[in-house]
């Protein structure tokens, strides 16, 4: 799947000379939690989110009204640059000195693998989706999460050969380096042996999860054991 396939078309947009009330609105009104800012000529040049309004003067969630809740040492380690970015954060009035100008995007065809590598790298939660420099939909987390949910497990094809089934969890085995060798694994009518020695429990679940991510697959047996720790002489 690429980003056109679960992509937001109708994408809600703020303008750089908005007030911070008003795009706080535009967020509350249409159930959203960031949207990207747009120029007079259709340019995407930054995007706000919650994250951005967080701390405000307004509401005395700002540095100040939390004076005595914070560390001194924390702003004596900060750099003038640090303290007067979060100053404007917290006072300024329009969009344009609140947004964040770091505009990651990504184009139609981008695949979803890309774009949750991305969300995940950047630490950000939706990127702009654009065409020819044109902004023609936004991709978030939640559309991600959307399109997992639609995926139904019946449709995977099933395999109902021994062989097949084994042969397709040692191929995901293979991808990794917690992964047993291949005589550790045993198919018998549907369902999964699993043998050898593993150095902790998430190195078992996983094994146990590539097996079981294998459509034909009945049962899993785990028969994957710790080193056995020999007492001292």
């Amino acid at each position: 799947m690429r980003a056109i396939d679960v992509m937001t078309p109708e994408v809600v947009v703020a303008a750089p000379d908005m007030t911070v009330q008003a795009v706080a609105k535009l967020l509350a009104e249409n159930y959203i939690s960031g949207m990207p800012v747009v120029d007079a000529q259709g340019q995407v040049i930054g995007m706000i989110s919650e994250g951005d309004l967080l701390h405000r003067r307004e509401i005395d969630t700002d540095a100040e009204a939390d004076e005595h809740r914070r560390s001194w040492w924390l702003d004596f380690l900060a750099s003038t640059r640090e303290l007067a970015s979060k100053y404007v954060k917290e006072h300024a009035h329009t969009v344009r000195d609140v947004m964040s100008n770091r505009i990651v995007s990504v184009a139609e065809d981008t695949s979803l693998a890309e774009i949750a590598n991305l969300l995940e790298l950047r630490r950000i939660k939706r990127v702009p989706v654009m065409r020819d420099g044109k902004l023609v939909g936004v991709v978030s987390r939640s559309n991600l999460i959307r399109a997992l949910a639609s995926v139904s497990p019946e449709a995977l094809p099933a395999t109902s050969n021994d062989q097949e089934i084994r042969e397709a969890i040692l191929r995901e085995l293979s991808k990794h380096r917690w992964a047993q060798p291949s005589q550790n694994v045993i198919v018998k009518d549907g369902i999964v042996h699993l043998w050898g020695v593993i150095q902790s429990e998430e190195e078992r679940r996983a094994i146990c999860v590539a097996a079981e991510s294998v459509p034909g697959v009945k049962e899993i047996e785990s028969h994957l054991e710790f080193p056995m720790v020999l007492p001292a002489m």
